[in-house]
């Protein structure tokens, strides 16, 4: 789950992949159903340097690409036991100009350099400025603005590339903001990948037993993905302390 700018009636099987890119930037890959009334928009909030230019993430087209998680998945095989009797997953972790719209597969996506250029999108798809005051660690973050359809569906996976103001560091978008307001705590129902360079494997992750190329389409990635590298993962679901994960 994430930030949304209008009130949706579920979201579940979050997904979200993280790699670093070159020149200290970072790949993130984003998916999860979810159902809503009306027209609404995603809010991820990025740690992004200040005063970072409106082009500086890029969006990527993953449209033909909707199995993207299902094989990452497939790269950690259940043992027969568990998919006999179902997985147990762990339980409880000053310019005015619009901004740029990019049509990236089956919506619109923008980039919001600070909290101050949300005035420049549509009203329907930003959150009240008090919002914003009670997360006070965002001050200097940028946001992925993805505005999605009405209606019960899982769209394809959503992923960009981003400067990160800390490079040595792969960032999850993770909190949760319901209904415009911040709980202290939440329920995720989460799965976390990553690919991370050689001898820094993160702690208490799944290392998947074989290499990414052996089963991730990699030209259907378009760079997304290392070849030669292993994929980590992390299941959360249950209820966690409602803040980003940072890897």
């Amino acid at each position: 789950m994430c930030c949304f700018s209008g009130k949706v009636d579920r979201v579940a099987d979050t997904n979200i992949f993280a790699r670093a890119a070159k020149d200290g930037r970072q790949f993130l890959v984003y998916s999860m159903r979810f159902r809503a009334g009306d027209d609404v928009a995603m809010i991820l909030p990025i740690p992004t340097p200040p005063d970072s230019p409106e082009d500086a993430v890029r969006f990527i087209n993953l449209e033909k690409y909707p199995a993207f998680f299902d094989d990452l998945r497939s790269g950690f095989p259940e043992p027969p036991a568990a998919r006999a009797g179902g997985v147990g997953a762990p339980k409880a972790l000053k310019d005015d100009a619009p901004l740029k719209v990019v049509e990236v597969g089956s919506f619109e996506a923008s980039f919001v350099p600070a909290v101050k250029d949300f005035a420049r999108l549509d009203a329907r798809f930003r959150l009240p400025d008090g919002v914003w005051d009670e997360l006070p660690r965002y001050k200097k973050y940028g946001f992925a603005v993805f505005k999605l359809k009405k209606g019960d569906q899982k769209v394809h996976p959503m992923a960009f590339e981003f400067p990160r103001a800390v490079p040595e560091v792969l960032f999850f978008p993770t909190v949760h903001i319901h209904d415009r307001t911040v709980p202290v705590r939440a329920r995720f129902d989460h799965a976390l990948f990553c690919q991370v360079g050689t001898g820094a494997a993160p702690m208490s992750w799944e290392e998947s037993p074989g290499l990414a190329g052996s089963f991730v389409k990699v030209k259907d990635a378009q760079g997304l993905i290392d070849p030669d590298g292993h994929v980590y993962r992390k299941p959360m679901r249950g209820v966690f302390e409602n803040t980003d994960v940072a890897v």
